[in-house]
């Protein structure tokens, strides 16, 4: 059976390349995805894919349907990528120029490589001719880099139940150097509302709030090997006879925070940093906006991420590293760093909120995403798409070639 996978994968290299390059060059800006949404939606539909469309988010789907309902195992990624700051490129972000072995461009490692890998791990199924016992959706979703994940809970709560599909399992598309990804921390935007009829209380109030965490803030980045903390400017405000200001704080949520928490402790450091501005009221809220997708539709989503983990021993953790080992594919687990705030995966919304077990699986470089030349190393691209449809198979497909009958 591996044999067979790696002369199929083998002679889809310059196909996946030239995807991974073709997709690159079509800017897909978060809520700006429409024309990259098409462009993989038309892959997926000349790969062969049983069905493939764009649901009503805007999300691409590609289905490949097996003998039965289940095991159904979700691959994803997002299409969204960052802004790219183009003065701080020495090349064109959008060009997908090909150098020492890498591909450059917005969103290379974050996460077209991976995306693309998805892509043509269905296609090695389907061209390998590997009976599926369940189903495989490949899912290339929209608005995900603003760390709220508006276009999976859309494809999890809605396009696939239209599908008559329940998800079993998930593999995330993020960076991991295709290592075995299983969790990482959080991060919340608070929003601090300071007002007061008293103008010059107000002013002060938000000063020494700001001066006070900002001190905090340093200590703690000081401390940890992350960004733990930032403290934005107070923007003032006056209406009607009142002053107010706004400030935005970003916080980590580690393993054992959560955003109820860090409220509460963000309220009781204002409130002790205030308590001899009597006429000045403050109030800390997680932050919300309201978006508007490309298709038109909106969404009003809260600025938060909430840490996760999925068991490291658990069954799918355990069949993917069986199904690596077996394919003679490197086999290593770790969790995400997460250096800046903002960042994260869609991990904790199938966990937490749809309890569907999801682990990472990518070609990426965490170090290189949301930055100035990204880039994916095209080899480990390859391997991806061989590793991805030999962990595929191995839950949702039907042994072959001396295979165990056993499940999950």
């Amino acid at each position: 059976m591996y044999s067979i996978m790696k002369a199929k994968n083998e002679a889809m290299k310059d196909e996946v390349k030239d995807f991974t390059q073709d997709l690159i060059k079509i800017p897909s800006i978060s809520l700006n995805e429409k024309k990259a949404a098409e462009f993989i939606c038309g892959k997926m539909k000349q790969l062969g894919y049983d069905e493939t469309f764009i649901d009503d988010i805007g999300n691409a789907v590609g289905v490949i349907r097996g003998r039965d309902p289940e095991p159904a195992i979700i691959l994803n990624s997002h299409i969204d990528t960052v802004s790219p700051d183009e003065e701080k490129w020495s090349m064109s972000p959008f060009r997908g120029i090909i150098e020492g072995g890498k591909i450059f461009g917005a969103g290379a490692s974050d996460c077209k490589g991976g995306l693309a890998a998805q892509i043509f791990a269905g296609a090695l199924l389907k061209r390998s001719l590997l009976p599926m016992r369940g189903s495989l959706v490949v899912a290339a979703t929209v608005a995900e880099e603003n760390g709220c994940s508006v276009g999976l809970k859309k494809l999890v709560s809605s396009t696939l139940p239209s599908l008559g599909i329940k998800a079993d399992y998930a593999i995330l598309g993020e960076p991991t150097g295709n290592g075995l990804y299983y969790g990482h921390d959080g991060w919340v935007e608070l929003n601090v509302h300071i007002e007061g009829v008293n103008p010059f209380q107000v002013s002060d109030a938000a000063r020494t709030i700001n001066s006070d965490l900002s001190l905090v803030s340093t200590i703690r980045n000081t401390i940890a090997s992350e960004e733990d903390m930032e403290i934005g400017r107070p923007v003032f405000n006056d209406n009607s006879g009142f002053r107010s200001a706004d400030m935005r704080i970003s916080k980590r949520l580690r393993s054992s925070d959560s955003p109820e928490g860090a409220i509460s402790w963000l309220n009781h450091e204002v409130a002790v940093l205030t308590q001899n501005e009597k006429n000045v009221s403050v109030e800390v809220t997680v932050m919300s906006e309201n978006q508007k997708l490309y298709n038109g539709s909106r969404s009003v989503v809260k600025r938060v991420t909430n840490s996760w983990q999925t068991d490291p021993y658990s069954p799918l953790m355990q069949r993917a590293r069986q199904s690596l080992s077996a394919a003679e594919c490197e086999v290593r687990t770790g969790k995400w760093n997460l250096g800046k705030l903002g960042m994260g995966t869609a991990g904790s919304v199938l966990l937490d909120e749809f309890k569907i077990p999801v682990i990472g699986y990518g070609p990426g470089n965490e170090d290189s995403a949301h930055r100035a030349d990204e880039y994916v190393i095209l080899e480990k691209i390859y391997e991806s798409v061989y590793g991805t449809a030999s962990i595929a198979h191995g839950i949702a497909g039907i042994p072959v070639c001396g295979w165990t009958s056993d499940e999950i």
